[in-house]
């Protein structure tokens, strides 16, 4: 597979224009450190559907043929993606099936079904392996998560946008890591615009399969009972994609992991502090900003706050503490 290029992500960008909200870079002066450390959020949690997502799901619904779209398309996701797809496909007059692991927040599975999508709610171990067999019996087409260049040209507008947003002495961009989607198409549009900035993936600790992968130099699988253990939904998928490694090798400097306990920690400082309703997946960046300091290094830091589909009875449990 080839990597997405300037033109992909600038087609990708014209792409979604108007769907996905272009979100600010926000100035977190609360954040900052004695030592002198910045931090700018990306709060990707402000999209319609409340996560990223959109940017890749729009990119690549939109860019199928009129033949495609009278088949219908297929969806795999813990929510994010999910939710993405089914609004999509609403916009766009899709017929859409998404196929939702058992584990998914009850919050997702219901904003999915409210954009019009029909849901297929499966064991964990089934969800990426029903929609090649509703392919087969239904003519449907089928839209990955994360290993699709469309999806990837999508996610990295955000990466666009830090770049066009950035000040000037901006030197480290954290990413969270599932798939790789977005990672891999953020890293992208930072490398090709502004070479100069570092990016860093962030993961869980009890899902820290891309890490390994990266540090290896091979594509790693984890199992999903392990991978299961964090509260992050969003990031327990066992290993990221071909297409995202193949980003993740060429233009990642590193990926750190943060601990359960940091990422609980991490989603109530968001909401009191930066009056940002982040979900466990999409506060790990800023995570490893206020837990990783000496590990990333770094003076002036951008993080993707990637989602902010929270249920609202684990929100009200993180805030209690």
């Amino acid at each position: 597979m080839s990597l997405v290029d300037l033109e992909d992500l600038r087609a990708a960008q014209r792409r979604i224009a108007g769907v996905a909200v272009r979100t600010p870079l926000m100035p977190c002066p609360w954040a900052e450190q004695p030592d002198g450390r910045r931090l700018w959020l990306k709060p990707e949690n402000l999209q319609p559907t409340g996560a990223f997502k959109i940017r890749g799901a729009f990119n690549r619904l939109a860019a199928l043929t009129e033949e495609e779209r009278a088949r219908g398309v297929v969806a795999q996701s813990s929510g994010n993606h999910a939710q993405a797809v089914a609004y999509a496909a609403q916009r766009l007059g899709i017929k859409a099936v998404v196929v939702m692991p058992d584990t998914s927040p009850a919050v997702k599975i219901e904003n999915t079904r409210s954009f019009g999508a029909e849901v297929l709610v499966v064991p964990a171990e089934q969800r990426d392996t029903l929609p090649p067999q509703l392919v087969a019996e239904h003519g449907y087409v089928w839209v990955p998560p994360y290993d699709d260049p469309y999806i990837v040209a999508g996610q990295g507008t955000v990466g666009l946008e830090i770049a066009e947003d950035a000040p000037d002495d901006l030197d480290t961009v954290l990413v969270p890591v599932s798939g790789g989607g977005l990672i891999g198409g953020t890293a992208a549009a930072l490398k090709l615009t502004c070479p100069g900035v570092r990016v860093i993936g962030v993961e869980p600790e009890f899902a820290a399969d891309a890490q390994e992968s990266l540090r290896k130099g091979v594509r790693t699988a984890w199992p999903i009972a392990d991978t299961y253990r964090t509260i992050a939904d969003g990031l327990r998928t066992p290993s990221v994609g071909v297409l995202p490694f193949e980003h993740l090798t060429a233009y990642v400097d590193d990926i750190v992991t943060v601990s359960e306990q940091e990422i609980r920690d991490t989603v109530a400082l968001l909401a009191r502090r930066g009056r940002l309703v982040a979900e466990p997946s999409g506060a790990v960046a800023a995570a490893a900003y206020f837990h990783r300091a000496e590990e990333l290094g770094g003076r002036v830091f951008a993080a993707v706050v990637s989602g902010g589909n929270v249920e609202p009875a684990l929100l009200a449990e993180l805030l209690a503490v």
